[in-house]
């Protein structure tokens, strides 16, 4: 599991934190299924912004490198991201393996050489021809382009128009969700050129091994870091045992080199292309896409300070529908936290530890084998599961959620606060139980410290990410006989901010 590696030009914003926890959460359910997981971030260091802001900055690339990436990692540590490596563009082993990966597509006699000329965007890193501009700037950054000209080293990308055509052909959920892969498809469809992959006119890139005085353009070099990663050019048996079962996460402005560059290089080096690519589109801010230029960054640690680590994580994955663009509102971000936490799953666990507090001498009792929550257990998770394996977290939460209202209502129905001890009420109490427990496990990808804190106060061993499904789904796990301890709130209702 992968999400793209960030520039270091800029320090991470909210944009860049939704995509890193929506592949953490997937990352975490397929652990939860029994699955081999091995999660991928990091930092894109090379190419021509990265030396003019460090220009602008007084120091060094390496030195902009360094600082930024450094951000990025106490980010994402901050958001409990459990990514496995962090890698960096600069390092010893990425070099090794962009040199060994165009070293291959060289000696299969995909690349050649040529003079380049085009409108090139600095930010983008990318040359855009005339259609694709408007009013004469960048589509993705409304800014001027620039006019540059060079010798280079091509590939031959107009070549692999067919076998492309029939990859996506053989593998029709390579690209999700379908309207992204018929972007794709269309950009094929269109015809391909063949592509610039080296550069003169900078230093500070991945030198060509074949051309002293080249460098490899920075989207080339930063596309074979998903490969270094899991040991191409260095360790064959691990690259075999991991590769071609990635699956990529990325925004809907770099679909192109994903999803039709990407795969083509693969082809050409020999290698089977990404098993699935995820494509979603920008989380905007006033109907504007996120950029230093425009000023309209948010950064994750403003929005933890008032929400907290999971309430954060949960808005992003319940709030965003994977693939359209999502607009950022901080008034919404306060109604799904006090709806969905404070209200629904708060609340339960509170009614639940107080009437086992009151009535049940404080343990919790076994639910009942013929409970009407059990039915809904079923479909729950059911929903649950498809939905992350679309890679679709909004429908997985709000399938999960239906559990929590479902047992609310039982609750409100049966009125346990009202009943004497004895076994009606053991009946009703470990049924709500049983539901804390459930929804504990398939919440963690969204949750992990909130579903911990949860299945800690119901008495419970270890921790839901320790649980394997779809065993662990099954209704009756709850074995009652466990203390049960009511603590602080776990989501206190928020105010909605005022216009003062």
């Amino acid at each position: 599991m992968t999400t793209p590696i960030y520039y270091v030009n800029d320090v991470p914003h909210i944009g860049h934190a939704y995509t890193t926890v929506t592949a953490d959460a997937l990352a975490r359910w397929h652990r939860l299924l029994g699955d081999d997981v091995f999660f991928l971030t990091g930092t894109d260091e090379h190419g021509l912004k990265i030396q003019r802001t460090a220009d602008a900055n007084g120091i060094t690339p390496q030195e902009q490198a360094d600082r930024t990436s450094a951000r990025f990692r106490e980010v994402w540590e901050m958001l409990g991201i459990s990514n496995d490596d962090f890698i960096r563009t600069t390092e010893p082993r990425h070099i090794t393996s962009v040199q060994s990966f165009m070293q291959a597509i060289f000696d299969n006699g995909w690349i050649r050489k040529g003079t380049y000329s085009g409108q090139y965007c600095v930010p983008c890193e990318a040359y855009y021809n005339d259609a694709d501009l408007v009013d004469g700037n960048c589509p993705i950054h409304n800014r001027p382009v620039e006019w540059l000209e060079e010798d280079n080293w091509f590939f031959e990308l107009s070549k692999f128009e067919q076998p492309l055509l029939d990859w996506y052909a053989s593998n029709p959920g390579c690209v999700q969700p379908d309207g992204k892969r018929n972007e794709a498809l269309g950009i094929i469809r269109q015809g391909l050129e063949d592509v610039s992959v080296s550069r003169t006119s900078i230093s500070w890139g991945v030198p060509v091994p074949w051309d002293e005085g080249h460098v490899f353009y920075v989207w080339y070099d930063a596309l074979i870091n998903y490969a270094t990663a899991v040991g191409y050019g260095a360790d064959p048996e691990r690259f075999a045992e991991w590769w071609p079962a990635v699956h990529h996460l990325i925004g809907k402005d770099i679909l192109r080199f994903h999803c039709v560059y990407w795969p083509a290089m693969c082809l050409a080096a020999g290698i089977e292309p990404p098993h699935r690519i995820g494509v979603h589109g920008f989380l905007l801010v006033g109907g504007e896409k996120m950029s230093k230029t425009s000023l309209n960054q948010i950064f994750p640690a403003d929005l933890v300070t008032d929400f907290g680590v999971d309430g954060f994580r949960y808005h992003f994955l319940r709030d965003n529908p994977f693939g359209p663009d999502g607009d950022f509102s901080y008034e919404a971000m306060v109604t799904r936290f006090n709806t969905d936490l404070a209200n629904n799953l708060g609340n339960l666990l509170s009614r639940v530890a107080t009437v086992v507090g009151k009535k049940c001498d404080g343990i919790g009792p076994a639910p009942s084998p013929t409970s009407p929550l059990a039915a809904v257990s079923v479909e729950a998770y059911a929903d649950t599961a498809a939905a992350w394996a679309n890679m679709t977290p909004s429908l997985a939460l709000e399938a999960t959620w239906r559990l929590v209202r479902e047992a609310n209502a039982h609750l409100e129905i049966n009125e346990p606060w009202k009943m004497e001890p004895g076994p009606e009420l053991d009946a009703v109490m470990g049924d709500a139980l049983e539901v804390l427990r459930l929804v504990s496990i398939l919440a963690t990808p969204a949750m992990p410290d909130t579903c911990a804190e949860v299945w800690k106060r119901i008495g419970l061993p270890g921790t839901p990410g320790e649980q394997r499904l779809p065993d662990a789904a099954a209704w009756g796990g709850y074995p009652g006989g466990l203390a049960v301890d009511k603590g602080e709130a776990l989501f206190p209702r928020m105010t909605m901010p005022t216009n003062d």
